[in-house]
């Protein structure tokens, strides 16, 4: 995959990340919040990270599908062999509630795999990146690229997943989403371990946790769609993790008919069994 589009997704990311802190940081918005035909809330910043990133990814050749954007029918979407997936604001709830825990997320998507992604949390100024062929990553303090060429940023980021031993064995669960199926998950975890640790966060900082080894697994028993997952997606896989359909051994799929994901369990890849 070439390294300019990797470079363009960066620089979508961090910009939108600036647009969105440009809200998040005045004392005086109100962030305008308005209600989804889901019902899930929307602000201003979702809009304005959303026209930031159509504007640095309009210089690929590959469509967007982009939570904030029109969501062409599958008939015509079917026939995009690659393409971007891309959540502008993740983690709006949060966002809202002023925690810091939302990312935003850009995916490259090849043949319905993520084979590219940038996960960015600006209230950290932390960015998580990974390609198929070339690992994964983890930048802190960084707000802009200026410049800086892909082995430039190789250089200052840090591989992941990192080198952790755990004494626990480490959950990370959704904050606003702890359903009971994910209750009865970590229950039948504290019987097979030792010593279960329980870690809540919001966004696709959840995957990131586990890409960085941070974490042992990530379930996720509620609804997600496919832009709150492939960015992240894309990171695990760089980073020897997959997003495995709950009860199968079969990896998330995107681009499909229906945008939803079935429920998923992020952990380290599966060692087949010959």
């Amino acid at each position: 995959m070439e390294r300019r589009y990797i470079l363009n997704a960066i620089d979508a990311a961090l910009q939108a990340g600036e647009k969105i802190l440009s809200i998040y940081d005045d004392p005086a918005s109100d962030f305008q919040v308005e209600k989804k035909a889901d019902n899930s809330p929307l602000t201003i910043a979702d809009r304005k990270a959303h026209e930031t990133i159509c504007r640095f990814l309009a210089d690929t050749p590959f469509p967007l599908l982009s939570e904030e954007g029109k969501h062409l029918p599958f008939s015509e979407r079917r026939s995009w062999e690659t393409l971007w997936i891309v959540d502008p604001l993740d983690g709006t709830k949060e966002f809202i509630k002023r925690n810091g825990e939302f990312t935003v997320n850009i995916a490259l998507v090849h043949h319905s795999v993520p084979v590219m992604g940038v996960i960015y949390v600006p209230v950290k100024k932390e960015l998580y990146f990974g390609v198929h062929d070339s690992g994964a990553y983890k930048l802190s303090g960084i707000t802009a690229r200026d410049g800086m060429s892909w082995d430039e940023l190789l250089a200052k980021a840090v591989r992941l997943p990192e080198t952790s031993v755990h004494e626990r064995f480490v959950i990370v669960a959704s904050r606003s989403h702890l359903t009971p199926e994910t209750e009865d998950y970590i229950e039948k975890m504290k019987c097979s371990h030792a010593e279960v640790e329980l870690i809540s966060s919001g966004s696709s900082i959840k995957i990131c946790l586990v890409a960085e080894g941070k974490a042992d697994v990530y379930p996720r028993f509620a609804p997600t769609m496919e832009w709150d997952t492939a960015a992240g997606h894309a990171i695990a896989r760089a980073a020897g993790m997959e997003i495995y359909q709950a009860g199968k051994e079969e990896p998330l799929q995107y681009n499909k008919e229906d945008l939803l994901n079935p429920w998923f369990i992020v952990e380290p890849k599966h060692t087949e069994i010959k």
